[in-house]
């Protein structure tokens, strides 16, 4: 597995709780590898990484919940679903930001609009 997906990894286990940035996982990449717990070769222009057996053993000893478990541990998981959805409307609209017309973007406007007024109207019924 490659950096980028490690991160999409993380994100999608923690339904986007948990989004960590290149700038920290490839370094950290690097001092697991000079530590010889995990191998990288390059494979299709890409540098992927797979735990040695020292980083097997090392895991194989390791106690407690998986990162991204702590992480999510006493979210509710509605919570972490609304979470997901916001991230990946968020990364649509970036998408829109840059690829749509002026009038797809005045629609998207409206669909927002409308989607704000209809999750108030959802917390007043729900007072």
């Amino acid at each position: 597995m490659h950096g980028y997906e490690m991160i999409k990894e993380l994100d999608e286990r923690t339904a986007g709780a948990w989004v960590p940035s290149a700038g920290s996982v490839y370094p950290t990449l690097q001092l697991l590898e000079d530590e010889g717990l995990i191998e990288g070769e390059e494979s299709e222009g890409r540098r992927r990484f797979s735990l040695s057996d020292a980083g097997r053993k090392e895991n194989e000893a390791r106690s407690g919940d998986a990162p991204w478990e702590e992480v999510t541990a006493g979210y509710d998981p509605e919570l972490l679903r609304l979470r997901r959805s916001a991230h990946q409307l968020l990364a649509a609209l970036r998408q829109a930001a840059e690829a749509a017309g002026s009038a797809e973007r005045k629609q998207i406007r409206e669909l927002l609009d409308e989607t704000r007024r209809k999750v108030y109207g959802v917390l007043a019924e729900s007072e």
